[in-house]
């Protein structure tokens, strides 16, 4: 399934309204505390550790004492640091809390802080309750104090567990492993403590912007509920959330009363059903026809790596329109594809635009730009003033065909509505003729998709799809090893080769990002965050969407 991302606000009236519709207030924190014990000890191997509870004034707060409930019951032994007193008489998880009998130390019986110093060197765990996602300015006064103490005791905790475990007397000088991690969870996977979990978000981090105070501290792992919230896929604030987990507290979909969200987080759920069908009868021209446009004397891999990214996703044929010069390079790179017979040497040009245009009844879908170079004359004649081609197949435009396009005046009315454009950060300020580095991402694709009256892939690190009806779609993976030439020219070629198959524009771009990413973790997982070759990247498709199939 498909999640929304919420602004706080539209988080807040949601939850109104499903407290209105029966889901009480105390129901969903006692689920969101369950959630949160849930994720940790599906993660970390509970008992016996020492688990320290940072509890805040607020409902984040409340979300702290019922998850350090259920982590007691699990075997973990717990404490509860407390920045404001709690009244058992007016707070029931803190009655609980003291009916267990478990550790709660009061901040303001902790003279400077002694307890939570001496807590903090023995913690395994540390589970951030104090603020949750209310935060909109600096943190300051006792607050950003008690943060002060708590980066400043997780850090002895880091030195003392480094100096244990080096404290052998024994080098071995050729090992590259790091220093062997203190546990396993069970699934298996190495732990390092001390771990920190954030409830909903780390303390700091402004769940609109994704600003993030310097007392911020950085988390392993975030759980986060109902849905997502804008800040937590904005820098610099998404690097401290560590793993993004969203559980579900109960909250039913369609409220009366709730906002109307329109961006949403791609998940495998939803890529899964975006796949285009594999019939048992299907020959080539089943799974439909690029054509792909690309290629100048400075750009001899790009074409090859976009037609690589259609084939890997199912496309049936590419058909490569380059310039003369470079074909016979790229078809021994890239035999599977055909080739127009094109006749300018280093640049296509207005020959090759003409000839393009005789062929588009083939294709089921056409990308233009990867690698394009200076084809300023190609791209004026194949997008006239006097509007789209006739009969032109579905649209995608990357790379330099974003860059030439911008110099053309009124350009968004030659192009077939919904076309697919594809800008980095940097083709989105040529197209928008502003500078777009300080912009809210979301927001910026969704103005430019809506006045444009076409799909829009901003990309980077979880980039960003919006249609020209408001949709948006929120990709979620950031992961450097994508950080790497040619990464672009791939996604170019997934997402027209999606098209070709039948699907929507809207739904071709945010499949077809989904699946680059995934590719790119999956590779990171046996790689690294670097390393990896473009090709390679295509490579890992056929893996992804085994994934999902399975």
């Amino acid at each position: 399934m498909s999640l929304k991302v919420f602004r706080v606000a539209e988080m807040v009236a949601v939850e109104k309204a499903a407290h209105a519709s029966g889901v009480s207030y105390s129901q969903m924190m006692e689920t969101a505390g369950w959630r949160v014990a849930e994720a940790i000890m599906s993660r970390y191997p509970v008992a016996g550790l020492n688990i320290l509870i940072l509890v805040g004034p607020g409902n984040n707060g409340g979300d702290g004492l019922v998850a350090g409930r259920y982590l007691a019951e699990a075997g973990a032994h717990v404490a509860f640091y407390l920045y404001q007193p709690r009244s058992a008489d007016s707070d029931e998880n803190y009655a609980k809390v003291q009916q267990m009998g478990l550790f709660v130390i009061d901040a303001s019986f902790d003279q400077r802080y002694r307890v939570l110093r001496t807590r903090l060197k023995v913690t395994d765990l540390l589970i951030d309750a104090l603020l949750g996602t209310g935060v909109s300015r600096p943190i300051s006064g006792g607050m950003a104090t008690l943060l002060k103490q708590v980066q400043i005791g997780l850090q002895e905790r880091k030195d003392f567990l480094a100096a244990a475990q080096a404290q052998t007397g024994l080098i071995s000088v050729a090992q590259i492993q790091p220093t062997p991690a203190t546990a396993v969870s069970p699934s298996g996977r190495a732990v390092r403590f001390p771990v920190i979990v954030a409830v909903d978000c780390p303390s700091g981090l402004n769940c609109d912007t994704g600003a993030l105070d310097a007392l911020a501290v950085a988390a392993d792992l975030t759980v986060t509920f109902a849905g997502p919230k804008r800040g937590h896929f904005c820098f610099p604030g998404a690097a401290a959330c560590g793993e993004l987990v969203v559980a579900d507290i109960g909250i039913p979909t369609n409220l009366p009363g709730a906002p109307d969200v329109t961006v949403s987080l791609m998940t495998a759920a939803a890529a899964q059903r975006l796949l285009p069908p594999r019939p048992l009868h299907g020959h080539k021209s089943t799974f439909g026809w690029v054509g792909i446009a690309a290629g100048a004397a400075d750009y001899w891999g790009a074409p090859v790596l976009a037609a690589r990214g259609a084939y890997r996703v199912g496309v049936g044929l590419v058909a490569l329109a380059v310039p003369a010069r470079l074909r016979p390079t790229i078809a021994a790179q890239m035999p599977e594809a055909t080739y127009l017979p094109t006749q300018e040497q280093d640049t296509l040009g207005a020959e090759s635009a003409l000839l393009l245009r005789q062929h588009m009844g083939r294709y089921t879908a056409l990308l233009i730009g990867p690698g394009l170079g200076s084809a300023t004359t190609f791209m004026e004649r194949l997008f006239t003033a006097d509007g789209p081609v006739p009969d032109l197949p579905p649209l995608v435009i990357d790379a330099d065909g974003l860059n030439l396009l911008a110099r053309q005046p009124d350009w968004p009315q030659r192009l077939p509505a919904h076309t697919i454009l594809t800008p980095h950060p940097g083709e989105m300020a040529r197209l928008t003729g502003t500078d777009v580095q300080t912009a809210d991402r979301v927001e910026l694709a969704q103005t430019q998709a809506q006045a444009w009256g076409h799909v829009v892939v901003l990309k980077g690190a979880y980039t960003v799809v919006a249609a020209p009806d408001g949709r948006a779609h929120i990709i979620p993976f950031a992961n450097p090893i994508l950080g790497t030439a040619g990464s672009g020219d791939v996604l170019a070629g997934v997402i027209a080769g999606l098209l070709a198959q039948g699907i929507s524009p809207i739904d071709a771009a945010a499949l077809g990002a989904y699946l680059h990413g995934a590719a790119g973790q999956l590779a990171s997982a046996t790689l690294g965050d670097a390393g990896l070759l473009a090709g390679e990247l295509a490579d890992w498709l056929p893996q992804v969407r085994h994934a999902l199939r399975a």
